[in-house]
């Protein structure tokens, strides 16, 4: 026990608490910016197992906000060089990685599994197919975002509002630490608080950070926050499907004009613009819409829902 005298010394962890952590399963969904921090501290808690999903390779660019990672990682998985890298950290901790994308055809199983949902991912297509495999099995999820100087984390699901409930309503555009920015610092102190977060939630602390929301203003030197307990649940919301999910009566809009021709070869390839000329089928017909980060078909899906009755599926498609 001399790895966690320091925590254990604390009134809401103990000997049992420590027992709790190292029984827990954690499911992080993400090994960039924000994962790196998050597993390090929960490795180093004694957390019990820890599946990692992350489908990207180590590159660069990534090491300024990503020190898990050596210049000898460049190239690999970052699932595996995570694996790696905390199983020196700590060899009492399993760490299952596995190198792919979360989708809605792995994520319930994921989450059913883990005790604790961290979203440590980059996409808002990501965070709420967690968000709505979470709501579904009653599982926390621990969510967090971090760009430029700024940053947000809450406590989602299980006993509070879904990540749906406080962000029902998307930007027209999102930008992306590529291209707007981000330091490193602001990414870690997103990280660390979801970790903690994660750990109270385990513990049992009270307050409870599930409908607790923190928010960074790293430019002004301001943190601040609020409840978002009670919070209503957004009515008709249109969920997530992977590009394996997809059946054969489905009419496909691939909506991406940066590229030539659809993903599949079945899809119309049409603009957003269009969907209002777009003769629509039977109701009794999905229309799956599909663009890169999932934001573009998003909203043409809340325009589609205004003058059709019919089942709407969204796919991301990050990888094309």
């Amino acid at each position: 026990m001399n790895r966690y005298a320091r925590q254990t010394a604390l009134p809401d962890v103990g000997a049992e608490g420590q027992a709790r952590l190292q029984g827990a399963h954690v499911l992080v969904a993400g090994a960039g910016g924000l994962g790196a921090p998050v597993m390090q501290y929960l490795v180093g808690a004694g957390i019990g197992t820890i599946t990692l999903i992350d489908g990207d390779i180590v590159s660069e660019s990534n090491l300024h906000r990503q020190p898990l990672y050596r210049m000898r990682d460049i190239g690999q998985p970052k699932a595996q060089a995570a694996a790696t890298a905390l199983a020196a950290l700590n060899p009492e901790v399993t760490i299952q990685p596995l190198v792919d994308w979360l989708t809605p055809a792995n994520a319930p199983t994921l989450v059913d599994q883990a005790d604790v949902v961290l979203d440590c991912a980059d996409t808002f297509a990501a965070s709420f197919t967690l968000s709505d495999a979470a709501s579904a099995a009653g599982k926390p999820l621990i969510s967090a975002s971090a760009l430029g100087l700024s940053g947000y984390v809450g406590g989602f699901c299980a006993s509070a509002p879904s990540l749906r409930a406080v962000f029902p309503d998307l930007p027209q555009t999102a930008a992306t630490c590529a291209t707007a920015g981000v330091l490193g610092p602001v990414v870690a102190m997103m990280g660390a608080l979801q970790a903690q977060m994660a750990l109270s939630v385990l513990l049992g602390s009270t307050p409870s950070p599930l409908g607790q929301m923190m928010i960074l203003d790293a430019a002004s030197w301001r943190m601040s926050g609020f409840r978002f307990d009670g919070t209503p649940e957004p009515e008709n919301a249109v969920s997530f499907l992977a590009a394996s999910q997809i059946s054969a009566g489905d009419l496909v809009i691939d909506l991406r004009s940066e590229v030539l021709a659809p993903f599949l070869d079945t899809a119309l390839h049409l603009p957003p613009d269009a969907l209002p000329d777009l003769a629509l089928p039977p109701e009794s017909t999905r229309i799956v819409l599909a663009c890169r980060t999932g934001l573009r078909a998003h909203h043409a899906g809340l325009a589609l829902r205004d003058r059709w009755a019919g089942d709407i599926a969204l796919l991301a498609l990050p990888d094309a």
